[in-house]
């Protein structure tokens, strides 16, 4: 019979927390259980969140508002005569 070795690739698990007064406790109470071997905090941007769909806004519309607060990909026209003139009207 042949030996076979086996590899055990680490896992992560995201855990969210809506108080994090608790943070301390549940890091700790994480930490004690059997195959945890780091529990570390992480912090996490602010999310919009629409009202209508009762969504937070996902990583792409988070990027594009970012990039528009920064002018990427953003045109500015001097007249809605120029802007038609570019647009071919």
């Amino acid at each position: 019979m042949e030996a076979t070795n086996t590899t055990i690739m680490p896992g992560q698990l995201l855990v969210s927390i809506s108080d994090m007064s608790m943070m301390k406790d549940i890091k700790k109470a994480i930490s004690m259980l059997k195959g945890v071997t780091k529990v570390q905090k992480q912090k996490t941007k602010p999310r919009l969140y629409d009202p209508e769909t009762g969504d937070y806004l996902n990583d792409e519309t988070m990027k594009v508002i970012e990039d528009a607060h920064k002018g990427i990909g953003v045109t500015h026209y001097n007249s809605l005569q120029d802007f038609y003139k570019e647009m071919g009207l």
